[in-house]
């Protein structure tokens, strides 16, 4: 069985949590850590984990709200960190070249590798990092598609996330309200740029792409909280879904909640 919960979602701080349980052993991979130690030390410990219990983190690309805690997990807390080789280039700090210090381990786009009972593939994304990649995970049953924090949906995206059972899905920002906003023009540009985050018509667009009738589980993440509303993300998804709009899931709001795959 796989299932997961969002710790953190927005511009604050990322953490998704998966778990897979075979009936003998369970494994538990973060997909990014961009919480403070303590955070997520308490945030797991709602569920009765500990960082022991953690079998690996992933972290999708450098900015601070996915990065997070990871290097103290690799160094200090021996959990092992699976990423791009342009994101490690933010995990070893100076000082971090001695051969026994704890290195991440590198993945690119299409490398397929697996953390105890979870396969992932990863893929490219199209954000301002170095080496971005987002996530499908399985247990060889069902799938899970990540994909948070690009500018555009690429075709290559969209073929990574086809046929999955569950999706993670950005929904940034409403573009008049970006538009409107108080952000610096630079900034607005940014956000709303081809290597920036999905407007709320383009995580649309996308979801219409990717529906189909096995796909049970949709949650909206990474939303803004001055650009967007989460009653506009709503509408939009439930004309997709063709469910009601409060039935839609946001990140934010169900972040204590496990969901299956």
């Amino acid at each position: 069985m796989l299932r997961f919960r969002s710790l953190a979602s927005g511009s604050s701080g990322n953490a998704t949590l998966l778990e897979a349980s075979d009936g003998l052993r369970r494994t538990h991979v973060l997909i990014d850590c961009g919480l403070g130690l303590r955070q997520l030390t308490a945030r797991l410990a709602a569920d009765g984990l500990t960082l022991a219990d953690l079998d690996g983190v992933f972290i999708t690309h450098e900015h601070g709200d996915h990065l997070g805690c990871a290097r103290n997990l690799m160094r200090r807390h021996g959990v092992p960190v699976w990423t791009s080789a342009g994101t490690a280039q933010s995990l070893t700090a100076p000082g971090a070249e001695a051969a026994d210090a704890p290195q991440p381990r590198l993945v690119r786009d299409g490398q397929v590798f697996s953390i105890g009972g979870i396969e992932f593939h990863p893929f490219a994304v199209p954000h301002d990092a170095r080496e971005p990649l987002q996530l499908r995970c399985t247990d060889g049953a069902r799938s899970l598609g990540l994909l948070t924090d690009l500018g555009h949906v690429t075709a290559h995206a969209l073929a990574a996330l086809a046929g999955v059972h569950a999706l993670l899905l950005e929904s940034n920002h409403d573009s008049e309200l970006l538009a409107r906003g108080g952000y610096p023009d630079f900034l607005k540009r940014r956000v709303g740029g081809s290597h920036g985050h999905l407007s709320n018509a383009q995580s649309a667009a996308a979801l219409a792409t990717l529906y189909h009738d096995r796909l049970s589980t949709v949650m909206a993440a990474h939303l803004s909280e001055r650009n967007n509303r989460p009653e506009l993300v709503r509408q939009q998804f439930a004309a997709v879904l063709g469910c009601q709009a409060a039935d839609v899931l946001l990140a934010e709001r169900h972040g204590a909640c496990w969901l299956g795959v």
